[in-house]
């Protein structure tokens, strides 16, 4: 069956949020952990201002002490030209770029119009100039909480403008879960018919229950490449209601039951992400790891 690659984003887009600062030395040990994993990409953490992000101020410390494993790519999420400077000469693999397709989202998440956005991150990619893949984040694809609806032609418009600019990759984001799996079949066939030579890969969130549905939506589609975060961690703090991530663990899970490669040692994986809710200090959405893999059995009970 398809190779399915996965990139793990629980410690930028999963901690970013967390309310409690979790010590540089318990990001870098779980970076470390999630590396033996088999991810196709980390996102470490992000070159924001630390006055934006408090969460994800030691970013420079943190990746200057993972130990980096060959085959995974380290990511990091850039919002700006001084972002990116700092995720250069830090040696990440990836710079993730993100705006929002829908005006409203991108106001109140990046709090200037789409226009403004999309020229500061052309900035970006002209300064780096190839030095480094870049990979954009369109965020609100599949819909806005405030504006409704998010036309698949305002989606395939800047879609195409990254393009030109020569990025290497597009993850088209269902940043507060208001896809459903006809929506994702369309969009999937769509992105891939109009840029074949792009790596797509799609970002869903678990909001309304739909977000495996929605993974699996996508793979019968053709889509190879997948966000997720451990333990379902994150969400999107300009999105009422909006719960985190799909849960990485279930996704694989899933996948790795229908047969499908993920590359990821998946017992492995459960061991981490059993160890995540005494890292972040609370119980976490993800199924897997409290229920078990279904092949794993248990003795009878008896009376």
């Amino acid at each position: 069956m398809t190779r399915i690659h996965f990139n793990e984003v629980a410690t930028r887009d999963g901690f970013q949020i967390e309310p409690n600062f979790i010590p540089t030395d318990t990001k870098v040990a779980l970076v470390d952990a999630l590396s033996a994993c088999g991810y196709a990409k980390i996102e470490v953490t992000s070159f924001t201002s630390p006055k934006a992000i408090p969460m994800l101020r030691d970013a420079e410390e943190v990746m200057g002490r993972i130990q980096r494993v060959p085959g995974v790519e380290y990511t990091v999420l850039v919002p700006n030209l001084r972002g990116a400077e700092r995720a250069l000469e830090s040696r990440a693999d990836e710079l993730n770029l993100v705006m929002s397709t829908s005006e409203t989202h991108n106001l109140a998440n990046l709090r200037m119009p789409r226009e403004s956005s999309f020229e500061a991150l052309a900035n970006v990619i002209r300064h780096v100039n190839g030095a480094t893949p870049i990979n954009v984040s369109l965020s609100t694809c599949f819909g806005c909480p405030m504006e409704g609806d998010v036309p698949l032609s305002e989606v395939l418009r800047f879609a195409d403008r990254f393009a030109d600019l020569g990025v290497r990759g597009l993850t088209i984001c269902d940043t507060t879960g208001m896809a459903h799996p006809a929506q994702v079949s369309a969009v999937c066939e769509a992105l891939q018919a109009r840029f074949p030579a792009l790596q797509l890969t799609l970002h869903f969130h678990n909001t309304r229950g739909m977000g495996l549905a929605n993974v699996l939506a996508a793979v019968q589609a053709g889509i190879t490449r997948f966000d997720g975060s451990l333990g379902g961690l994150g969400g999107c703090p300009y999105a009422p209601g909006a719960s985190g991530n799909i849960s990485s663990e279930d996704a694989i899970h899933m996948l790795d039951a229908m047969g499908y490669d993920t590359g990821i040692d998946l017992p492995r994986l459960l061991t981490v992400a059993r160890e995540l809710p005494a890292i972040v200090g609370h119980e976490v959405p993800g199924q897997v790891a409290k229920a078990g893999r279904i092949q794993d059995l248990h003795p009878a009970i008896t009376q």
